[in-house]
């Protein structure tokens, strides 16, 4: 696999985790990843320190990032997902400032329970509150702990 450039590679992730969400919900995915890149406190800043890329590839983030779910081969993942034309845009889209006011500027994850309703919280350590659904996806804003991590 030739290497990619920090916008492919997020063209590619957008595609991978909501190329089936419709324009709505790949910006909605977009904000979130951006709004990890912009926080000013917690993980998302002590680790990636406001750089995209490493907010992509950061362990255990993004489900379309791993080659491997369980032992298993995942094979929808950005290096299967070729980017389109839509993809770049709403790359650029957010990485010029865009935010998608469903989920506004404050969501950090987005999880797809693959169920009618949404956990009030996720991830795992409660660190996020359930904010609203697009499509799929419900999205989460992070709690008074998220600042602690």
């Amino acid at each position: 696999m030739k290497a990619v450039d920090t916008r492919e590679l997020f063209a590619r992730l957008i595609k991978c985790e909501a190329g089936g969400e419709g324009i709505d919900g790949m910006k909605a995915v977009a904000t979130v990843v951006m709004n990890r890149v912009r926080v000013p406190y917690g993980e998302y800043e002590r680790v990636c320190q406001g750089d995209l890329r490493e907010v992509i590839i950061q362990m255990c983030q993004f489900s379309c990032y791993k080659t491997k779910i369980g032992g298993v081969q995942n094979t929808q993942n950005v290096w299967t997902a070729t980017p389109e034309a839509i993809h770049y845009q709403i790359a650029d889209w957010a990485i010029n400032g865009g935010v998608y006011t469903g989920v506004g500027s404050d969501s950090l994850w987005y999880m797809n329970p693959y169920v009618p309703t949404c956990p009030n919280f996720f991830p795992y350590n409660k660190t996020g509150y359930w904010y609203t659904r697009v499509h799929q996806h419900c999205f989460y804003n992070p709690t008074e702990a998220y600042s602690q991590t």
